[in-house]
């Protein structure tokens, strides 16, 4: 069937100049000019041996060839989305009845590639801005007749028309859409999905060029499972132009999920205080703090906030200033922090770096790290590096607070038992078995809950390999140098609903 339908579209392509008029016919030449030549959109249908085979939206553009005649081009003619070429009807000639002109002509044509021949009759009307035609076709395919007529019946363009056919924009409004579409050059349209979503009636919104329309329609469910692609058709306003896109799923994506919803208290007396889970990947500041209360330090670097939050409930980390307390054992600031990982109490004395062990095996490749958050800098400066003693803390005037919000993909490296020996506080920034790394670039105050996307990128040299086994270290702080003991008492830093999207 589809190779009898080619040979007929080459057919129509192939028709030429149709039986000509007489010296003796009148001049037409004026009504051609200003009322018929130009642009026409409307429905083209065709039907073969009785059969519709649906209509699709055409231009059919007309010119005069000459006192008593017209030539008709349909550009870019297409069905089924076979592309057929550009078809010209030269020489029709024209005869008026009533203000109504019509068109007839009658030609025969050879297909050589097909190897058979054809008549075709073309019949037509071009009255008050209304262009009508019809192409009846017959052909024989060995002892087989088979007939063919297309329709067209059109309404003449001002000129003022739009002519641009693209999709500017094509969205989802859907949990399961983990990565929202891209519109690829070569008109195909991807994007990609949580594991297990369903997918069987995404609806998008689509936005086209002015004036042209869409089909399927905006707003109208699609099922994308199973590697289905959905074509999408956008006609310009003008008809002049089509464009076909390819919507699909491109692939699927994981979540790690961080909603500081549920906490467990530690502790008890002075030194009890509160926890994130789960604890078997979380860990924080708060677990070294607390042993702070010995030296007469009062309060903790991490708290579960419930108001003022995104959703149930939110982490709270806060530097403290210490540095009236400071000695070998005190730190002039503690910041606080929350990580992925474990924090060894046993090293909190002696190597307080040491003591925040960083990463949870992750055997994905991470693409984004995103949340929510709110920032407020504490009001004095202050670095004690290297301070054993209140008096060796230096204030910085004007010098401002920064938090700190990144997460970093490291390659395993295993200790003589098999165990994974982890990045700490004194090389999670500078290690070589760093592979990529999402970072906040603006640390700055705030004030209100603000949503970050942080992609991540490649270090210089560096390319995941699905074969290799990875940590992933998720690093939050209320203080971006906390980790050297400088920042400004007070600082506050709040997170909620931490992401970390996987492919």
């Amino acid at each position: 069937m589809k190779k009898s339908l080619f040979y007929l579209f080459a057919l129509i392509c192939s028709m030429g100049v149709f039986t000509g008029c007489s010296d003796d016919d009148p001049d037409y030449t004026q009504v051609i000019e200003t009322e018929i030549a130009g642009g026409y959109k409307g429905e083209l249908n065709v039907n073969v041996d009785g059969n519709d085979l649906g209509s699709s939206y055409q231009k059919i553009t007309v010119e005069k060839a000459g006192a008593t005649a017209i030539n008709l081009y349909i550009k870019d003619f297409s069905f089924m989305s076979i592309p057929v070429g550009d078809v010209e009807l030269l020489n029709c000639p024209l005869s008026e009845s009533n203000g109504s002109y019509t068109f007839t002509g009658t030609t025969t044509v050879k297909v050589e590639s097909a190897g058979l021949d054809a008549s075709v009759d073309a019949q037509g009307t071009a009255a008050d801005g209304k262009l009508s035609l019809n192409l009846a076709i017959k052909a024989m395919l060995g002892e087989l007749e088979q007939n063919v007529k297309v329709t067209f019946e059109g309404t003449k363009l001002n000129g003022t028309e739009a002519t641009g056919a693209d999709i500017t924009s094509f969205t989802f409004d859907n949990e399961g859409v983990s990565e929202q579409p891209v519109i690829n050059a070569d008109n195909t349209i991807t994007f990609k999905v949580y594991e297990g979503a369903d997918v069987t009636a995404l609806v998008p919104t689509i936005v086209v060029s002015e004036g042209a329309t869409v089909t399927p329609a905006t707003g109208v469910a699609q099922d994308f499972s199973n590697g289905k692609v959905v074509t999408y058709t956008v006609v310009s306003e003008d008809y002049g132009t089509t464009k076909v896109y390819k919507a699909s799923v491109s692939g699927s994506q994981t979540v790690l999920s961080f909603t500081f919803d549920e906490w467990k208290e530690v502790g008890q007396g002075l030194s009890l205080h509160e926890e994130p889970l789960p604890d078997d990947l979380l860990a924080s500041s708060v677990q070294g703090a607390s042993l702070l209360f010995l030296y007469g330090v009062k309060g903790f670097p991490v708290y579960q906030e419930k108001e003022d939050v995104i959703a149930g409930s939110a982490i709270k980390l806060v530097t403290m200033d210490t540095s009236d307390k400071t000695n070998a054992l005190v730190p002039a600031l503690t910041a606080g922090s929350v990580f992925t990982g474990k924090f060894n109490i046993g090293l909190a004395i002696s190597d307080k770096l040491a003591s925040t062990q960083f990463g949870i095996p992750y055997d994905k490749k991470p693409v984004t790290l995103r949340g929510w958050y709110k920032y407020t800098p504490g009001e004095k400066y202050i670095d004690g590096e290297g301070a054993k003693k209140p008096e060796e803390v230096e204030v910085i005037e004007g010098q401002v607070d920064e938090c700190a919000i990144q997460a970093i993909l490291y390659e395993e490296q295993l200790d003589s038992k098999g165990n994974n020996i982890p990045l700490n506080g004194h090389d999670i920034n500078t290690s070589d078995r760093r592979v990529a790394v999402a970072v906040l670039s603006d640390g700055s105050a705030k004030a209100d809950w603000t949503k970050f996307e942080l992609p991540f990128e490649m270090l210089e040299g560096k390319t995941y390999d699905a074969g290799k086994k990875y940590q992933l270290a998720v690093v939050c702080s209320s203080s971006k140098l906390g980790d050297v003991f400088k920042g400004a008492g007070g600082s506050t830093l709040m997170l909620d609903e931490l992401e970390i999207i996987g492919e």
